[in-house]
């Protein structure tokens, strides 16, 4: 890696990328970014680039929360400090680890001082550090949900509060905050999408001129990158001195009745919840007007902050792809405007020289095209391609039926107390929930029990020669708090899709079932994998992601036909989680088997299938059978499956949350009769 980094005008294409960070540089209170794509599109780079355009700021000598000197924080924790001159330093821009700690991202305080001294002892965090600056999250999508939430907040307060015990500590913290995600690996919730000011989404380009420039600017820059970033210097310093024009020309900036008008119109056509997106629109097509270097709205400003702005805020749920209706856009900014626009897609290009026309889209130089650091195209097996398809499929296939209308389940949880990664799924050890106990702390103190504290510093009191009301408390004293929250887990699918799954009505029925289950895995932050079986055996259709989309995408267009090998699903199955076990041992597995029971093919198919049950009961994995069964004349095959996997079954009705009361229940206790 290289410390010179690629500089910001030498990205080819990626307009709306570019155009969007130029926006939060010149305005802040936008919001933010999230840039969501595939990989080796440049959303890192440009992201990393953007820090050299931001013009120095100045800060208090010694501080270390950078006050401004002329304003300074009353309540910073190191002043206060006096009104004056101080020193300058480049705009800094700090990334945050998706692995980090909550005392990495808000700050520590030292309790043991707190408790026995009474002083504020305070390590400021990464939010203290990004003050003035950026904020960097690369796979903020990958990030856990309370350090999400924590970073959301203090970007929309512009404060950070760190609370243990009694003890509080606040600090300013206003940033501008970029998120890069790629989809596949998971979405985020649509409350976490809303709190992003602005969205964009990249790809690699597909012209070959274009990809030809992005390798040829890549490669000079990686033999070179001194020489490349001087070639680029005139450039990088024009766009720097017009986002310190556009910022001293946005106070000037007068928001028109009828933009407000389009803007409220607008919002209102595409059905956005709440006020953000009007308050977010708003302070974009200002933005936009002085990035162009007017000082008056227009009605294309107003076009392309709603391009940037709602998309994301129009997602019901994580199968609806983000997008805007450009067609409806058009019609609903001509019917509330006093300002038409004729051209429906207006390009300007105000060129680095000067500002130009409405919306003002980046500086170009150089061909027009991919990226900086452009990448493969996407993986063969991702998306919605539907992948493998099981072996033995061949005579009697039927083409895929897409699937009923999803609702609301019951919850299917593990038994058991867990360890893994928070969710909202099964009963867990977690850093946050209701305390339930005390331990010694195993490195760092994070969490204080301090009922448990006291207890164990008050017999010591007197042989520490305690004088007055203060306790005096040493390491040993101290107390971890042990809580109990909820874990995400691994919910492993294993669908029938044999010939007798295959009549359209009833596999509708079966893929609304699964989506269903998906759509309550999405919300409880869960992995997914799915296993498919028919004909003469089973394969992987999805392996475990967080994408429950990529699921169900290639649920839907799951074909059905041929025999029922359903001990090779269960089979392969297990492979399945013996394999994820090595690679996230923490993380406790749900199988859910959709089947009508059946098993045919081969040689003696269901002593095979029970064989294969019971390895996971024998193993104590959590399981569930979704019995498909229909008819007047029921075997009850899914019951004696269940019955092997050491699980319960349900049948497809008594699988909506409205159907059906104590289902957890009977799950729970199944699986306790099981380690009984």
């Amino acid at each position: 890696m290289t410390s010179t980094p690629f500089p910001f005008t030498a990205v080819v294409g990626q307009d709306d990328l570019r155009l969007a960070l130029l926006l939060n540089a010149v305005s802040p209170a936008v919001g933010g970014v999230l840039v969501r794509g595939e990989k080796g599109t440049a959303k890192s780079t440009a992201v990393r680039a953007l820090s050299a355009l931001l013009p120095p700021v100045a800060v208090v000598p010694g501080c270390r929360f950078s006050c401004a000197p002329d304003a300074p924080d009353p309540g910073c924790p190191d002043g206060p400090h006096e009104p004056g001159t101080g020193t300058r330093r480049p705009a800094r821009m700090v990334e945050l680890p998706v692995g980090a700690s909550e005392d990495r991202l808000v700050g520590a305080l030292d309790i043991e001082r707190a408790l026995a001294e009474g002083v504020k002892a305070f390590e400021p965090g990464l939010l203290a550090d990004a003050h003035r600056g950026i904020l960097y999250v690369d796979e903020v999508n990958l990030l856990h949900d309370h350090l999400v939430d924590l970073l959301l907040d203090a970007a929309a307060m512009g404060a950070s509060y760190v609370e243990r015990e009694g003890v509080s500590v606040r600090h300013a913290s206003k940033f501008l905050l970029v998120g890069t995600m790629n989809p596949e690996e998971g979405e985020l919730r649509p409350q976490l999408l809303d709190r992003f000011g602005l969205t964009v989404e990249v790809a690699a380009s597909r012209e070959p001129d274009q990809r030809v420039e992005v390798v040829r600017r890549r490669l000079a820059h990686d033999d070179d990158p001194a020489g490349f970033a001087a070639r680029w210097a005139g450039e990088e310093a024009a766009v720097r001195a017009r986002i310190v024009a556009a910022r001293e020309l946005l106070p000037s900036v007068v928001l028109g009745d009828a933009a407000l008008r389009q803007i409220a119109a607008t919002c209102a056509a595409f059905e956005v919840d709440g006020m953000r997106a009007d308050i977010v629109m708003a302070r974009t097509a200002t933005a936009l007007a002085a990035w162009a270097g007017r000082t008056d709205v227009l009605a294309e400003d107003v076009r392309q902050a709603a391009l940037l702005a709602l998309p994301h805020r129009r997602r019901r749920n994580p199968f609806d792809a983000p997008g805007l209706d450009e067609d409806k856009l058009d019609e609903t900014l001509d019917e509330f405007g006093d300002q038409g626009h004729d051209d429906p897609d207006p390009d300007p290009d105000p060129g680095p020289d000067g500002p130009g026309g409405g919306g003002g889209r980046p500086p170009e130089q150089g061909p027009e095209g991919g990226s900086g650091d452009a990448g493969p195209p996407p993986e063969a097996g991702t998306g919605d391609d539907p992948g493998p398809a099981p072996a033995g499929g061949g005579a009697g296939e039927r083409s895929a039926v897409r699937p009923a209308e999803p609702f609301r389940t019951r919850v299917l949880s593990v038994p058991g107390l867990g360890e893994g990664t928070a969710g909202r799924r099964s009963r867990a050890r977690t850093e946050h929930g209701r305390t339930t106990g005390d331990r010694r702390p195993r490195g760092a103190l994070t969490k204080l029990h301090l009922a448990a504290t006291v207890r164990a510093a008050a017999p010591h009191q007197r042989e520490r020669g305690r004088a007055g009301r203060g306790l005096v408390v040493r390491r040993d004293d101290l107390r971890q708090a042990t809580r109990e929250g909820r874990e995400g887990n691994l919910v492993l699918f294993v669908v029938d899709a044999s010939g007798s799954m295959a009549a359209r009505q009833r596999m509708s029925a079966v893929k609304g079932a699964v989506l269903s289950l998906l759509l309550d895995a999405y919300q409880r932050r869960d992995k997914v994998g799915l296993v498919t079986f028919r004909g003469s055996a089973a394969a992987v259709a999805l392996p475990p992601t967080s994408s429950v989309d990529a699921a169900a995408a290639r649920l839907e267009s799951l074909p059905t036909g041929g025999r029922t090998p359903l001990a090779a699903g269960l089979l392969k199955a297990h492979e399945v989680l013996r394999v994820e076990r090595l690679r996230d041992p923490a993380r406790r597995a749900l199988v859910v088997v959709v089947t009508d029971g059946r098993a045919t093919g081969g040689v003696e198919p269901v002593a095979l299938a029970g064989r294969a049950a019971r390895l996971f009961a024998a193993e104590g994995t959590a399981s569930v059978v979704v019995d498909c069964e229909s008819g007047p004349i029921r075997l009850g095959l899914a019951g004696q499956l269940a019955g092997e996997l050491g699980g319960t079954a349900v049948t497809l009705d008594e699988l909506r949350a409205d159907s059906i009361a104590g289902l957890v229940k009977d799950v729970r206790e199944t699986g306790s009769r099981r380690a009984a």
